[in-house]
């Protein structure tokens, strides 16, 4: 990470806006901390003890059933935090995260960064927008993993990649096909096959991690009633 910490913390949607003054508070808390690929950041139920930036690289955060089966429920990358929801509630991390590529965290003390905001309310307000954006995230990945069937949840994440980069047109799958099956709660196999038909049919086409929107209507049906 060759940036300063101040510049990096600006890019942070959690913290725009703020004064340089208060970066630099921000920056005098932040712990570096540097992860290998495949390493564990927490697991489910460790004490929520503090909470994280990604700087660089990527993380998963998942949940592990007894028999060893995972389920990703979101991907992170730089400039998003990790963990704030168990910090504020004081709840231990509800889930397991690890790294999916070489990762660059700042690590925010729980206790440190609390009193930092209690003297710094648009911060505060800023952090409740955030979390009020992620619990619609969940909300909208549950319908998708309970109501909708596969080729819905593969047109639905498409549609939200399309939102995210900025491009109606082309999106780029940032993960691998397994952990991109994993977040959509199927199978490699069964997704592969569905994006051959969303293919043969003209919504899509498919090259490496490149997937061309071809029929964005068709598409936005698909996430809506779920059935090719």
């Amino acid at each position: 990470m060759s940036r300063p910490i101040p510049d990096i913390l600006a890019s942070v949607p959690l913290f725009s806006g703020l004064e340089p003054h208060d970066l630099d508070l921000l920056a005098g808390l932040a712990i570096q901390k540097q992860y290998r690929k495949g390493e564990l950041i927490f697991s489910d139920g460790d004490p929520g003890d503090g909470f994280y930036i990604v700087a660089d690289g990527q993380v998963k955060v998942f949940k592990a059933s007894a028999e060893g089966k995972e389920q990703i429920l979101h991907v992170f990358g730089p400039g998003e935090p990790i963990g704030e929801v168990a910090v504020f509630a004081g709840i231990p991390f509800p889930a397991s995260a690890a790294t999916l590529a070489k990762t660059t965290l700042l690590f925010f003390p729980r206790e440190a960064f609390i009193r930092l905001i209690a003297k710094e309310p648009a911060l505060a307000m800023k952090l409740l927008a955030v979390l009020s954006m992620r619990l619609k995230q969940f909300t909208v990945q549950v319908e998708n993993l309970s109501l909708k069937e596969v080729p819905g949840r593969i047109a639905s994440h498409l549609l939200f990649l399309a939102g995210e980069q900025n491009n109606r047109e082309k999106v780029t799958l940032t993960i691998s096909k397994g952990q991109l099956a994993s977040l959509l709660g199927t199978i490699p196999e069964t997704l592969s096959r569905i994006q051959a038909k969303m293919a043969s049919e003209g919504l899509i086409r498919v090259s490496g991690r490149e997937i061309t929107i071809l029929d964005v209507e068709r598409l936005e049906d698909l996430a809506e009633n779920g059935k090719l």
